[in-house]
């Protein structure tokens, strides 16, 4: 990391030029005795809108900042970290270290393994580290960056063009898309099923960009409601995937619906956008923090129920970083202001991650189960078993409380629907794999990925049913 002084000194020089560059553009040629050329922005230098001080003042303010550079992973590789039976408090506490320092990066991990990123030139330090500690490890990922280039083999602008023409929206679930073209589809879904969709926008992100929430219902009297999201972690990418395909089955079989479904599928849309743009492995929000040269807050960790306990971060630089206060974002509080505007009648809410094929129940905050625990293991059950049958891969995905078959991690959604909004059926369900890939799943693997998913959602919305 560099450091702050040196930051601050790249970005003035660099401003400078920019400044120099515009007066020089607009100085007349006959001047400077050359040809008058247009001036163009570098790719380097983004111009942005700067809130105005002044309350009634209708002065556009602009600002120049040098954009961040794209971030590779050349050399980096994916280790999984073993313990044997008499190791697991050590692997804990290794864990932890590998939190408070932020390197590695940590991927997923429980009670006897971990799975760790790690850059080229940390892997001489963490062998000898994990050697002294009498850990084993293996190699998961041999070349991230390579996964990396291979994991969405995207459509070419003239398919897309096609698509588009003759569906009327780019969606497709052969690879992963960019936030425009999900929004897309689902205001397409609102202008054309109008009696089954409708799109509505709770509130923006840090950056501006709508959170776009489809309802879709046949009209049901009495129906039971289902809160459906995925995307709080921007590096998920199967998680919308998953969610825009559920999307698509339960429209296009809207004339059995029994339920009403309330769909997020990007709860992060900043952090979404960036793992496109900047850093495909980037996980929390986009939230510029005051006093530090970090930037971002772990949506997860920032709903306010035991917010700021086990399993989170008060440094900005942690990837676990629970912002400054319960639902201090804009993109938790949207969510947490629709809920106490909505007269829906919730009984299940679903938030979908990846990975590890988990299906999680409350709490997350601390080894504890909530009373009715029974009846969340049972449903969770029948939704492994749903599963397994659904994607075409006999699945395996394991139930149970959170903070025991994962880890504690407080501040969650799933802790807090089940906690203050008292809806029955909160799960947190983390999608394929188990880690062959992470959170570099290749895009042939969304449809199936996607029917599992499926599979879930129909299960719990049975068991809603009987409520």
């Amino acid at each position: 990391m560099r450091k702050a002084g040196g930051s601050h000194g790249a970005r003035f020089v660099a401003i400078a030029s920019l400044l120099l560059l515009v007066v020089l553009a607009f100085v007349d040629a006959s001047v400077i005795h050359r040809q008058k050329r247009e001036f163009v922005i570098p790719d380097w230098i983004e111009i942005v809108d700067e809130p105005v001080q002044a309350e009634n003042s209708k002065t556009i303010q602009r600002a120049v900042r040098v954009r961040d550079a794209k971030v590779t992973y050349d050399g980096a590789q994916v280790w999984r970290v073993r313990s044997s039976e008499g190791q697991k408090d050590l692997l804990s506490n290794v864990t932890t270290d590998f939190q408070d320092t932020g390197l590695p990066s940590l991927w997923t991990r429980n009670d006897t393994t971990v799975d760790v990123m790690v850059r080229l030139e940390e892997i001489p330090r963490l062998s000898r580290y994990l050697k002294q500690k009498d850990l084993e490890y293996q190699v998961v990922i041999e070349d991230l960056q390579k996964a990396i280039d291979e994991e969405n083999p995207s459509l070419s602008e003239q398919e897309m063009e096609e698509l588009e023409g003759r569906k009327g929206h780019r969606m497709e679930w052969s690879s992963y898309h960019r936030l425009e073209d999900i929004h897309g589809y689902m205001d397409y879904l609102a202008e054309t099923f109008p009696d089954v969709c409708s799109v509505v926008s709770i509130g923006n992100s840090v950056e501006g960009r709508p959170l776009k929430v489809i309802r879709i219902s046949n009209g049901k009297a009495n129906a039971p409601a289902l809160w459906i999201d995925g995307g709080i972690h921007a590096r998920e990418w199967i998680s919308p995937a998953a969610v825009t395909y559920i999307i698509n089955h339960l429209v296009e079989n809207s004339e059995d619906l029994e339920a009403d479904y309330y769909i997020l599928p990007v709860a992060n849309p900043d952090g979404y956008e960036y793992t496109f743009t900047r850093d495909r492995l980037w996980r929390k929000n986009r939230k510029r923090s005051v006093g530090s040269p970090c930037t971002g807050v772990d949506l997860n960790r920032n709903f306010g129920y035991r917010w700021g306990g086990l399993g989170t971060s008060k440094d900005p630089c942690r990837e676990i970083y629970a912002g400054s206060g319960p639902f201090s974002e804009p993109e938790t509080n949207a969510i947490r202001y629709f809920f106490e505007a909505s007269a829906a009648n919730f009984k299940a809410y679903l938030t979908f991650h990846s990975y590890g094929q988990y299906i999680l129940y409350p709490w997350g905050y601390d080894k504890r189960v909530p009373p009715d625990y029974a009846d969340l293991e049972m449903v969770g059950k029948q939704v492994a078993a749903a599963i397994k049958k659904a994607g075409g891969a006999n699945s395996v995905y394991t139930v149970g409380n959170s903070a025991t078959t994962l880890y504690a991690a407080s501040g969650g959604s799933d802790d807090w629907a089940k906690a203050i909004l008292k809806i029955k059926y909160a799960y947190t369900i983390e999608l394929r794999d188990t880690g062959k890939y992470g959170f570099v799943l290749p895009a042939r693997y969304i449809t199936p990925t996607a029917k599992e998913a499926l599979a879930a959602v129909m299960v719990v919305t049975e068991a809603c049913k009987s409520l």
